[in-house]
């Protein structure tokens, strides 16, 4: 078991800055998410990680001790890759024992290792065939077996799901944070889906543009984004951004969307908005609600809209509806409303709604 730091990890590649600055403390058993869109660099750190690519400054601690220039064999980490990375010519049980045969280990505790790992992989009725005889889940599981056989300080992940079909990335999400919480074993996972970062980090690592936008656990990345890239990119359906203008009198507020709509601030939100004179407002789908369907007297916290689409989900449905002339999503009952219903009444959430600096994007507490 081991706890690895990341202090100012940089990666240049030319005049191209490819990851700007990385700070993190990954403790002891925990399960950290590298999560962000193609380009952002995540990969690029885990292979920094792995000493699979030089960094270009700062510096890599495991358990204290700096490995930043320590050879790939040498670092006691285990990689998982996104194409398996199989001997072709080999069978599953020599995949798995691979490793360990490199070691010089004694064939029998070979053997009842990959025994023993077989089992706990489910893989035991497969350890003769060869990787082209195996279904890409069966493939996942004998390179997910070949991290694990080797008992590492660190595991390491690549985007290891992206190639499974969408049900096979849930059921093998599920075996992977199982197995993990099992072992306790120190582990960085990478993927582009924030639903897998969701589901299965201890806490989530945002990166935009090789630079760190936020490290927090699920629940509070997406309670509380700390920008409008952050808020849009982590939650589903994602969330909606709207521009809005602000109107004063008094003491009170009201934000004035396109077409003239208008919600009402509580006074609880308008400190944070002392300094500007227009935000954009973040809503997820659970801020927006159904009143009814019907045109009539509502709270200053309503607004009313034609249904212009809806996508069913089985426990609920989600509604497009429109808000100042632009598009938003309110989760709603199944059957509540349907496509071409006119002037429903919504109501938002207002203490919950997100509020971001029009321009520079940071969240606006």
């Amino acid at each position: 078991m081991a706890g690895l730091t990341l202090r100012s990890v940089q990666k240049r590649f030319g005049t191209v800055e490819a990851v700007k600055a990385v700070d993190l403390e990954v403790a002891d058993g925990e399960f950290i998410v590298l999560v962000g869109p193609s380009g952002c660099g995540k990969s690029t750190l885990l292979r920094m990680i792995a000493g699979l690519e030089e960094i270009s400054g700062g510096e890599i601690l495991l358990d204290g001790r700096d490995i930043s220039a320590v050879a790939p064999r040498d670092r006691d980490m285990a990689m998982v890759f996104q194409d398996y990375a199989l001997y072709p010519h080999m069978t599953v049980a020599e995949n798995l024992g691979f490793a360990l045969k490199m070691r010089d280990l004694p064939a029998g505790d070979i053997a009842q290792s990959v025994a023993d790992v077989a089992k706990m992989l489910e893989l035991d009725a497969l350890l003769e065939r060869k990787p082209k005889a195996l279904s890409g889940g069966q493939r996942q599981r004998v390179a997910l077996g070949r991290a694990l056989i080797r008992e590492p300080e660190v595991f390491l992940f690549d985007e290891p799901l992206s190639n499974l079909d969408a049900k096979l990335r849930v059921g093998m999400r599920m075996e992977i944070r199982k197995l993990q919480m099992a072992l306790r074993t120190t582990s960085i996972y990478v993927t582009h889906d924030q639903i897998e970062a969701m589901t299965m980090a201890d806490r989530i690592v945002v990166l935009k543009l090789g630079e760190v936008q936020q490290i927090g656990t699920p629940m509070d990345i997406y309670e509380r984004p700390a920008n409008s890239f952050v808020g849009t990119f982590i939650g589903s359906p994602p969330m909606s951004l709207l521009p809005a203008e602000l109107r004063r009198e008094g003491d009170e507020a009201w934000l004035v969307f396109g077409k003239g709509q208008e919600v009402k601030l509580p006074a609880a939100r308008m400190k944070a908005l002392e300094s500007v004179d227009r935000v954009e407002v973040g809503l997820r789908s659970e801020h927006v609600s159904l009143v009814s369907q019907r045109r009539g007297a509502g709270s200053a916290f309503d607004f009313s809209s034609d249904i212009v689409l809806v996508e069913d989900h089985g426990a609920d449905s989600i509604a497009v509806v429109l808000l100042g002339g632009r598009e938003i999503m309110a989760r709603v009952k199944p059957g509540a409303v349907h496509v071409g219903d006119k002037e429903c009444r919504f109501q938002l959430d207002v203490d919950r709604i997100h509020l971001f600096h029009p321009t520079t994007g940071a969240a606006l507490v």
